[in-house]
């Protein structure tokens, strides 16, 4: 059974399934679905078409599935698709797609999205990520699994934040962050790698220990891409975890942040 304040609007075409929860003053248009066990709070706005998993908690003053206000975009029915047993704080945005290239932003499960963080048309998010207060992603930005973006951060469109990468506070992204790096300042640029978050997840002393080497051979030797990239290449045969840093690397269309 559902439980809608019965100050909330909610359109008749959205589809609310078993167990859904609505506060006050929130607005559900038309062309949404939640699924069960999610968690809307008062003056929320969810507009479609949109699909929100199970098990979510959005909280106040969030809009999700907006228009997005891109020039480009002529109204044209995008989408938004939100995964399972995300949270969603206090005032975030998270806008549709555009039909120029995805048409449809995503977000995968178990994020954490705190308050006031925006989240722009196209873009696609993991799961087991969290953007810390007030950052901010322009549109077609992807995040990888397990991606941490600490307060403030800031991402251009169109880059690439590998999977396990972490940014300090403030930090300004105007090129892919390859997986597992650490980045800070503005712009930004390549520290470390997020061990102490590898740690904390199982990653092994051997693991940890090649993909240190791995960095080093990125990021300490004075080799261009290129070369570095040939030289991971008998280490990422045997751990996949350098091949996943590899191909972080290989695949960057924007160029990596160095």
């Amino acid at each position: 059974m559902n439980s809608i304040d019965p100050r909330a609007i909610i359109d008749p075409s959205a589809r609310l399934a078993d167990g859904v929860e609505v506060g006050p003053w929130s607005i559900i248009g038309p062309d949404v679905e939640i699924g069960e066990g999610t968690v809307i709070g008062p003056h929320v706005v969810l507009k479609g078409p949109t699909r929100v998993g199970k098990h979510n908690r959005i909280f106040q003053f969030s809009s999700i599935g907006e228009d997005t206000p891109d020039l480009k975009y002529r109204g044209e029915p995008t989408r938004l698709v939100i995964g399972d047993h995300n949270v969603i704080r206090e005032g975030v945005t998270i806008h549709r797609g555009t039909i120029q290239d995805r048409a449809e932003t995503t977000v995968g499960d178990h994020n954490l999205i705190m308050a006031y963080a925006h989240i722009g048309h196209d873009s696609v998010i993991g799961s087991h990520c969290i953007l810390v207060n007030n950052t901010a992603l322009a549109g077609h930005v992807h995040v990888g699994d397990w991606a941490i973006l600490s307060g403030f951060t800031l991402v251009h469109q169109y880059c690439h934040i590998g999977a396990h990468a972490f940014s300090g506070m403030g930090t300004a992204i105007g090129k892919d962050v390859p997986a597992f790096v650490t980045v800070f300042g503005s712009p930004a640029e390549a520290r470390s790698m997020n061990f102490e978050g590898m740690r904390r997840r199982g990653f092994s002393n051997e693991v940890i220990h090649a993909l240190r080497r791995a960095y080093k051979t990125v990021y300490r030797q004075g080799l261009t891409v290129e070369l570095a990239v040939a030289e991971l290449a008998e280490m990422a045969g045997k751990y996949p975890e350098v091949e996943l840093f590899r191909q972080s690397i290989v695949t960057s269309a924007r160029g990596i942040t160095r």
